[in-house]
């Protein structure tokens, strides 16, 4: 058992049914977070909630920005597609059990457009 940080891995047990358990008058401590899937959910939470504070616009024009800039940008501008690449693989991997067939499929596409557009621009045909 380990004590839950600032209840991070609290949420984590709870949802995975194993819940937090009071030990008299201790802290309240949970069994450690097993699956890869709620480790990446614990290690992503602090940049999650950062993200939610900010106006809902900003990290879209913020990618959009970072795929204007990495098609423009010749030479080097594949770089700015791949961390765009990395965050919607991350934004999607923590949100899809939560989506429907029609959600993932978008996603999905959206995902294999950008790499698309990423291994082209970093191996353009001359």
């Amino acid at each position: 058992m380990q004590p839950c940080a600032e209840g991070y891995c609290a949420a984590a047990c709870l949802r995975a049914g194993r819940g937090p358990t009071a030990t008299g008058a201790r802290a309240v401590t949970c069994r450690s977070v097993s699956t890869p899937r709620e480790r990446i959910e614990h290690a992503s939470l602090p940049a999650l909630t950062w993200l939610s504070r900010l106006p809902r616009a900003i990290p879209f024009l913020a990618v959009l920005a970072l795929m204007v800039a990495g098609i423009l940008v010749p030479g080097w501008g594949w770089v700015l597609l791949v961390l765009v690449l990395l965050f919607l693989v991350w934004v999607g991997y923590l949100s899809w059990p939560t989506l429907d067939r029609t959600n993932r499929i978008m996603r999905g596409t959206i995902v294999l457009f950008v790499a698309a557009v990423t291994v082209t621009q970093a191996f353009p045909r001359h």
